[in-house]
């Protein structure tokens, strides 16, 4: 059976423990999927989403790491690219295969049961992204619209103010 991890914030872990992992809504909010990736021996990759996470105001970040059917149908794809449909086993070859498999995510189209969960446990709250997978490095964009309501949002478009009037 393949072994995901699905990121959330540790102040639902009760309701998940008692009842499962419920779905949530896509962009387009006509299908619902459990967001997660792969258990894999790399375990950045495994928790590379928990910094970005981190950013829409969770403290404390815990991992829920569960186990479905091989042949269970699922999504994979990069965040901002279309996905194809593969089996369970299928994503974790994805993964391994793909040359980085940085911003690769798994969509579970159905709940997780709380029985088919194997350990919560909280991994190191450093690990992961921000922004997006190569923007280590790079000064995040203070323009309006990438910076709207962000944690720390605030000092990024102070600083991308003054480095625009100390352009012009």
């Amino acid at each position: 059976m393949a072994q995901f991890i699905h990121l959330t914030d540790e102040r639902i872990i009760r309701k998940i423990e008692k009842s499962g992992i419920k779905t949530g809504q896509t962009w387009g909010g006509r299908i619902r999927y459990v967001f997660a990736t792969p258990v894999l021996q790399d375990f950045m990759i495994s928790h590379q989403w928990l910094r970005e996470l981190k950013r829409r105001g969770s403290r404390t970040i815990s991992a829920v790491q569960f186990r479905i059917p091989d042949e269970e149908p699922v999504m994979v794809g990069h965040y901002g690219k279309e996905h194809v449909e593969t089996t369970a086993a299928g994503a974790f070859h994805i993964f391994n295969e793909h040359a980085s498999g940085m911003g690769l995510q798994v969509l579970i189209p159905r709940k997780i049961s709380a029985s088919e969960i194997m350990r919560i446990y909280q991994p190191p709250q450093l690990t992961g992204w921000r922004y997006y997978p190569e923007a280590k490095g790079k000064k995040p964009c203070g323009c309006p619209a990438c910076q709207r309501g962000d944690i720390n949002s605030r000092k990024i478009r102070e600083a991308y103010e003054r480095d625009l009037r100390g352009l012009g």
